[in-house]
């Protein structure tokens, strides 16, 4: 049986006889279909957010396992969590089929080895959350992985564009957006891609805000690795508490450049040990942190 995404699309037949801004439209009619193949995913979506916050706040940690460009989409959101939340290294682990080398040429029969998936998953403990891509739902090297994150327990979950995928029988939950025929028929690097950019996006900024990493739509936990980044920083802390540039600047420098403490200090004043201790005893929330400050001084007046 031919998957949805391997099949021709007939919105597309004479992509290759029209001129340059047809092709373009053509493709860009299509992109607009993504959107509501992953609306309709939400409530299975926030299944595996749920899972992940459980997960994470039980010791355990959030696995993404995908080959070629499912793969390439799971480092990428990974990577991008450490500057943007600053999440620890190890909290949400991409593994790419092939590894490093894969990511940028691609590598014969990796993703056809159940083993290899498996071989990848050894790390994976009951605690944590395993998140297959496979926009055919038929990848092996996901399949091993899912199959290894069972047997140890592990929730798993899978990200597909194939809603009879054969591999939702390794899944304890299924996303499956369904994108329909791509453009170029089998090239999931386009509305499959999309569709689990789209996901993965969601799925680790929801679970980001649901351990605190921002205080409203602020990142509040974010690193400054480069000079835009550190402009940021006094910008967040500017609009969060009308200070001034050179206040927010003399608050990072107490706080050795840590956001969330310079935050909650200028928002109420206390002392800078004061602040990271209610972040600490809040579990790094701000709000909560906010509000035990605000108790404890109503208690105290």
């Amino acid at each position: 049986m031919i998957t949805p995404t391997e099949q021709r699309n007939p919105r597309t037949l004479a992509i290759d006889a029209v001129g340059t801004t047809e092709i373009l439209r053509m493709v860009n009619a299509e992109d607009a279909r993504v959107a509501g193949a992953v609306s309709a995913v939400i409530p299975d979506l926030a299944r595996v957010v749920d899972a992940g916050v459980e997960a994470v706040r039980n010791g355990g940690r959030v696995h993404y396992f995908g080959a070629g460009t499912s793969g390439r989409l799971a480092v990428l959101d990974a990577a991008e969590l450490l500057p943007t939340f600053r999440a620890p290294d190890d909290l949400v682990i991409a593994h790419h089929a092939g590894g490093m080398e894969a990511l940028l040429r691609a590598v014969e029969n990796v993703e056809d080895s159940e083993e290899g998936g498996a071989a990848d998953a050894a790390e994976v403990t009951g605690k944590d959350l395993v998140i297959g891509l496979a926009a055919s739902g038929t990848t092996p090297y996901v399949a091993g992985a899912l199959s290894a994150a069972r047997a140890v327990g592990a929730t798993t979950a899978l990200v597909t564009s194939n809603p009879a995928a054969p591999l939702a029988a390794y899944a304890d939950i299924l996303i499956a957006a369904d994108t329909g025929p791509e453009v170029i028929a089998g090239s999931t690097r386009l509305k499959a891609g999309t569709a689990q950019k789209m996901i993965l996006n969601a799925f680790s900024t929801t679970l980001m805000i649901k351990l605190g990493r921002t205080w409203s739509n602020l990142m509040v936990d974010m690193v400054a690795t480069n000079n835009k980044l550190r402009g940021r920083m006094l910008r967040i802390l500017g609009e969060a508490t009308g200070a001034d540039q050179e206040a927010c600047a003399a608050a990072l420098a107490a706080t050795d450049g840590e956001l969330k403490p310079a935050l909650v200090h200028l928002l109420t004043g206390c002392p800078v040990a004061e602040a990271r201790e209610a972040l600490e005893e809040s579990g790094g929330r701000v709000a909560l942190a906010l509000g035990r400050l605000t108790t404890a001084r109503s208690d105290t007046a």
